[in-house]
């Protein structure tokens, strides 16, 4: 098929279309069209609207764009990842026969060591998350099975069990099942108490009786991050804590892996470099931080 009077918009709903046949989740979604839709915006100024005429500078002049814009280089190499995507759902659809995002380098950056929480933090993050019963079951959560933000604010009243929690799957994370302790069971069953009557299944609500959303989430934890003085850390952090601290217990490998739901072991095992068993408190056990 001739690309040459093919806009990049007009295949934009059909590209979305096929992600969500494939399976991908609504945030992986989102950020494929967020990406692209800039994209889009960077060709209309420079007037290139044509498939046939976007070629590989095209890419490279909108890649070097963002990082003199302030992103950072790890956030525009994501989008180059989204624009290779979208090329190649193009060529399975037969409307371009090369893939030019293929040849513009991802820019370079240092991947940062996964940052992990002291017991001193955690404790001290513990006890003020305390203050407020649905805080303290988000934060112990985290703590206590090492879930993923979009995990836990898709948690349904019915993925809490008496002894276990149900993980929904989406995209390529696969649902599985991860053990509750009584601590983190008596967080839940207290939150539980006072949470609103609503409509809703999700877990997690707000004071409006709608589901608690990722951002809120994020700032609930910011929040208390910043509360307790605890600095240079992200929520995705928590889930790191509960990795490396399960590891540094001697929990085997495979397990733990199983149970963050990583789909490579090499993934979990990354942490190993962090940790030193030898320092490792004896009195922890799997989501028992």
């Amino acid at each position: 098929m001739q690309s040459d009077n093919l806009l990049f918009s007009d295949y934009l709903n059909k590209f979305i279309a096929n992600l969500t046949q494939k399976g991908k989740s609504r945030y992986t979604i989102i950020a494929y069209k967020k990406d692209i839709e800039q994209f889009l915006g960077f060709l209309a100024k420079t007037q290139t609207n044509n498939i046939g005429d976007i070629k590989k500078e095209n890419i490279a002049e909108f890649i070097a764009e963002l990082i003199a814009t302030s992103y950072t280089k790890k956030s525009a190499s994501r989008k180059l990842n989204s624009i290779r995507t979208f090329y190649r759902f193009l060529k399975e659809e037969g409307i371009v026969t090369i893939n030019p995002a293929l040849d513009v380098a991802h820019p370079r950056f240092e991947n940062n060591k996964p940052r992990i929480l002291s017991k001193l933090e955690y404790r001290a993050l513990r006890d003020f998350a305390r203050q407020d019963k649905r805080t303290y079951a988000i934060i112990e959560l985290f703590l206590q099975t090492g879930l993923r933000i979009g995990e836990l604010s898709s948690l349904r009243l019915s993925d809490v069990g008496t002894s276990e929690l149900s993980i929904r799957g989406y995209g390529k994370n696969k649902e599985r099942k991860i053990p509750l302790n009584k601590l983190l069971s008596q967080a839940i069953k207290d939150y539980l108490a006072v949470r609103p009557e609503a409509q809703v299944d999700h877990l997690f609500i707000t004071k409006n009786q709608k589901p608690l959303l990722i951002r809120n989430i994020r700032n609930i934890v910011d929040r208390c991050f910043r509360e307790v003085g605890i600095e240079n850390v992200k929520v995705n952090d928590l889930r790191n804590t509960f990795i490396a601290h399960q590891l540094a217990a001697g929990v085997p490998l495979a397990y733990v892996s199983k149970i963050v739901g990583h789909k490579r072991l090499s993934s979990t095992e990354q942490f190993l470099d962090l940790i030193e068993q030898e320092q490792a408190p004896s009195q922890y056990k799997l989501n028992e931080l």
